[in-house]
Parts: C-alpha cells; structure tokens; sequence
C-alpha cells in the first residue's frame, strides 16, 4: 500500500516508529525530521490530503503533538476522512465502517509501541462496504458538495 506520512515539528518525536511500521509499504514520505523549525501541522495536512486526493497514496499518517490539529485540518479537504485514533478499536473500525483514510496519532499522547500497533491496526482494515456504511458516506459527500457551494 502507498501511505504518505507528515509530521509537524512536535510530531516528528514519533518518526522512527512511524516510520519503522510502514516499511512493508511505499511509503510517501512529506517530512519533517527535526523539531528545530516550527512546522505547522495544517501544512503538512494539506500535503498528505493532496498526496491522497492525486493519487499519489492509497492512506496517509499525520502526527502532531495531539493529533487533533492535524484531524481537524485534514477534514477541510474533501475527501479526507481522517481521525485521531489512540486506541485500537478505533483505528480499525474508523475505517472499517466509515472508510478513513487519513490516520492521525499526537506525540505527545501515545508512545512508539502502541503508535505501531495503531497503524499496523489501521493500515491492515478494509471498508465493509455495507450498504448502511456507504449511505452514510453518501450523506457526508452531500455535505462536503453543498458546503463548497455554499
């Protein structure tokens, strides 16, 4: 699987983890790697939305410090579906009935095994494809139309 993968400068804390999980993938990879410069976590949401958006991946991972800016961010663009998962659960059903895309972890809430786990958990769901799953879909897709129209 292509999975592009962003860190903002309090992210970056979790790169090696990350990282090291998504070495069976190509992974695609939107920096950064030093905590020195500030980097902006909507930046790096927008880079990993557009990589899913051209084609150019099939999922992404964002980290920032909480994991909540990078969601919230993320969620502006169309057709991101991305949450902040720091549980199991969560990472695998938030795909499984809602078809995230984008997972988001915070550094500073998870440490690198269970920030592993999430995406292995994540990475390895599918869409159920239940027609109560893809209604819903549906609903969110109307929402996103009627509020670029707006």
């Amino acid at each position: 699987m292509k999975v592009a993968v962003a860190f903002d400068h309090r992210g970056v804390h979790l790169r090696e983890a990350v990282l090291e999980v998504l070495a069976a993938h190509e992974v695609v990879d939107l920096g950064t790697d030093t905590d020195v410069v500030r980097i902006d976590y909507p930046d790096k949401s927008r880079e990993v939305g557009e990589a899913i958006l051209n084609g150019d991946a099939e999922r992404g991972v964002l980290v920032c410090g909480s994991g909540v800016g990078a969601s919230v961010a993320a969620c502006k663009l169309p057709g991101i579906r991305a949450a902040i998962c720091h549980d199991v659960y969560s990472a695998h059903q938030g795909v499984e009935h809602d078809d995230m895309n984008v997972l988001c972890l915070g550094s500073e809430v998870v440490g690198p095994s269970l920030a592993r786990e999430l995406i292995d958990t994540f990475l390895r769901a599918r869409f159920d494809g239940g027609e109560r799953y893809v209604e819903r879909l549906k609903k969110i897709e109307e929402m996103e139309r009627a509020m670029t129209n707006a």
